[in-house]
């Protein structure tokens, strides 16, 4: 079955632990690309936008980096695993509705299952990104071990997947990460925009 969103002409797919710093290289990404060449999609938008509404919770203070939404988070983890077991690309589908630009950065993949969707779905049109941090840098941005967070799918879904296109390190040496973000802007712009 065709996705619903438009035809793109490239989809990274990155993925990464929590405060691994995956919403950083995106919007990083997307700042030097323009937001009408690219896209940053984020799975667990339509995730939480289901689950608020299912819940009667304030969606817009599930998307921030809140107390709030870490007092749901576990409970998010549950329902949203039990969604994808019924039916394991239903928050895929969600999250492409509509998408009209030619690249797309698929924020927050967690679970064999998003990459075998954004596969099927895309071909040789996709790519995985890796961001990686040392747990030392993690921590400095606030990441503390949870059980049944961390050591859940959700968090280690993707830890044996094999072999990434790409794999950022962020561990906070800011040249390093500029270099690897100059590398990947300039594949970008070859793949799509020279194209």
């Amino acid at each position: 079955m065709a996705p619903a969103g438009g035809s793109p002409r490239l989809v990274l797919v990155f993925s990464g632990k929590r405060k691994s710093g995956k919403d950083f290289v995106t919007n990083a990404l997307q700042s030097r690309l323009g937001a009408d060449v690219c896209a940053i999609l984020r799975l667990s938008g339509p995730l939480k936008e289901e689950f608020a509404k299912e819940h009667n919770l304030n969606f817009q203070r599930l998307l921030d980096a809140t107390t709030y939404k870490e007092s749901y988070r576990q409970d998010m983890i549950r329902w949203g695993e039990e969604k994808r077991q019924a039916d394991p690309g239903f928050f895929c589908r969600k999250v492409v509705e509509g998408v009209s630009q030619p690249v797309w950065l698929v924020s927050d993949a967690r679970r064999m299952s998003d990459v075998q969707w954004f596969q099927e779905a895309y071909g040789p049109l996709m790519q995985t990104v890796r961001v990686v941090a040392e747990e030392k840098s993690r921590q400095q941005r606030g990441w503390v071990f949870t059980p049944g967070v961390d050591d859940a799918e959700s968090e280690c879904g993707l830890d044996n997947f094999g072999a990434f296109d790409w794999v950022i390190e962020n561990h906070g040496d800011a040249q390093h990460l500029e270099e690897q973000l100059r590398l990947l802007t300039e594949f970008v712009q070859r793949m799509v925009v020279g194209s």
